[in-house]
């Protein structure tokens, strides 16, 4: 049986979405997304979700009617740019304050990453959500640093390199748990960007 086979009330006819404050849905999508970072996606149930924020099971129900769909909306709800914006007048201090950024949310969505990697494998609108909330908003943050960069003159168009910053960037948070049992800090990515990011864009 599936995961999501086991985590629904029941099958047949689709429930009628009932009506939630914004602020209420809200409440529910923040307490799954932490719950799934501190337990581990298979840990959380809806009975869970439901105790946690003191309404009934069938509420949640009614409105998701799996646990992957709850999930999936959760995490669409909290798509976030979390270095858009970033425009410091240079190429070279972009790719510094993205790092700087990235440093504030990588232990926490690095973990959430973590928590799903097996789920997102198995449920392919788990997985689009999750690409969504944590890697399009940055691939797409990057790449209109890079191209300021670009249109400034400060790298050629096309440098071998331009199309694999995101990748080692974001690649770099991911893998550093995996390799030394700590998430990407400040400190270890700025030193990322000064030995490898600007070099290998002829940058200083």
């Amino acid at each position: 049986m599936t995961s999501q086979a086991a985590d629904a009330p029941g099958t047949g006819v689709a429930p009628r979405r009932s009506k939630l404050t914004p602020e209420r849905e809200q409440e529910f999508f923040d307490a799954v997304i932490e719950q799934i970072r501190e337990c581990g996606y298979d840990a959380v149930t809806m009975e869970g979700i439901a105790s946690t924020t003191r309404c009934s099971k069938s509420t949640l129900y009614r409105q998701w009617r799996t646990k992957p769909q709850f999930v999936a909306a959760a995490l669409r709800a909290s798509r976030r740019g979390r270095i858009s914006g970033v425009d410091t007048g240079s190429l070279a201090g972009d790719l510094r304050a993205a790092a700087r950024a990235a440093a504030v949310w990588s232990g926490r969505d690095t973990k959430l990453l973590q928590a799903l990697g097996h789920a997102m494998m198995q449920d392919k609108d788990l997985q689009r959500a999750l690409r969504e909330a944590l890697v399009e908003p940055e691939v797409a943050a990057l790449q209109g640093i890079l191209r300021r960069g670009v249109d400034r003159g400060e790298v050629p168009a096309g440098h071998p390199a331009l199309e694999y910053v995101p990748a080692q960037l974001l690649g770099v948070l991911r893998v550093r748990p995996l390799l030394e049992g700590r998430y990407a800090d400040e400190t270890y990515l700025m030193r990322f960007v000064e030995a490898v990011l600007l070099p290998e864009l002829g940058l200083t």
